[in-house]
């Protein structure tokens, strides 16, 4: 099959023939009608976070049901389908009680394996982690939906407990922060987004965003945040990943508010220090948000079948397989907001 390649982390990945997927007992093969391009995929790339090399990136895709492995009852050939970029492995306590995406023993398409950017992705335990599409959703807009849509809807849903009304604030406005304004809008918050890019806040103000701050600024923009919502807001997001920014976002809350990590922190940063002085004294939650289990995919595609959310608005780019290496190495360089698409199918 044909898939994106790389040998060496930071060389330009190129399209070459490999080895089609093996499909194990459990599993499912996927062929791959769209892909999302995803900054945690440069970080890998980067070597931020180590893979086994040579490698095949990707873990946002959707797609076709190619092969069926033994034991699998929830899927058939011809199934239009995606799954969480945090699989598990479908027998342990974690998997059995709905938390799949915390599974001690979970593969990641793209990580722990080969991933999407590919004509073919295996995806394992297919019985805990497949995810079936209504037939209204483009494989483009299921591709948006990725770990950046999910992990927000989960982030805001779950962990945030946001509710209509209150305030929400997201440092970073880039596919996972305006998917976070998006979402924020859907539930009905009041949602203020924080960047250093104008175009970026332009687009968060466009999807929903009622206030915007200039994050080279974090102090004036936690001052600012204070005062337009009489106190800190309720929920704050970092979808950046940076000490200062999750430091920041802890001071915009009010007592008994919470914040939420999805932004990823690597390297030295995986160990940052943290305002816990504030936490104790008002009370605040703070949580980490790693994808969302198959089993709640239901609640987020009901918005999108409804109509009340829209991954496709997210997507600013499209590319074919050819473009995707270059498309990947640009995710460390500033860009226009919004997801970048790989299209291996133009029907689809």
């Amino acid at each position: 099959m044909r898939a994106v390649v790389y040998d060496e982390y930071g060389q330009l990945p190129t399209v070459r023939s490999v080895a089609e997927p093996p499909c194990p007992a459990g599993s499912v093969i996927v062929r791959v009608r769209a892909t999302g391009v995803c900054r945690s995929d440069w970080h890998a790339w980067s070597g931020h976070d180590p893979v086994r090399l040579p490698h095949v990136p990707g873990h946002e895709f959707a797609g076709v049901v190619d092969q069926v492995g033994a034991g699998v009852t929830r899927a058939a050939v011809g199934d239009r389908v995606t799954a969480p970029f945090a699989c598990g492995c479908g027998v342990c306590e974690w998997c059995r009680s709905g938390d799949a995406q915390v599974c001690p023993d979970g593969y990641q398409p793209g990580f722990s394996g080969p991933g999407s950017f590919a004509e073919l992705v295996m995806v394992p335990a297919a019985n805990t982690n497949l995810v079936h599409l209504p037939d209204s959703l483009t494989f483009t807009a299921a591709a948006a939906l990725g770990c950046r849509f999910a992990t927000a809807f989960r982030a805001l849903h779950t962990h945030g407990n946001l509710a209509a009304g209150q305030w929400l604030v997201v440092f970073g406005s880039g596919g996972v922060g305006l998917s976070v304004v998006m979402i924020g809008r859907a539930i009905g918050a009041r949602v203020i987004a924080v960047d250093v890019s104008s175009s970026a806040l332009d687009r968060a103000r466009e999807l929903g965003a009622e206030h915007a701050f200039d994050a080279g600024d974090l102090a004036g923009a936690v001052a600012g945040i204070r005062e337009v919502t009489g106190g800190g807001a309720h929920v704050g997001i970092d979808a950046i990943g940076s000490p200062s920014v999750a430091s920041a976002s802890i001071e915009s809350l009010r007592p008994r508010g919470r914040h939420v990590q999805v932004g990823l922190l690597l390297g030295a940063d995986s160990s940052a220090a943290l305002p816990m002085g504030l936490v104790i004294a008002r009370e605040l939650a703070v949580f980490g948000s790693h994808g969302m289990p198959a089993v709640d995919y239901p609640a987020m595609l009901e918005l999108v079948a409804n109509g009340r959310l829209d991954p496709a608005a997210l997507v600013n780019r499209v590319v074919g397989l050819e473009q995707a290496g270059e498309a990947l190495v640009a995710m460390g360089r500033p860009g226009p907001p919004g997801l970048t698409v790989v299209v291996l199918d133009p029907a689809g």
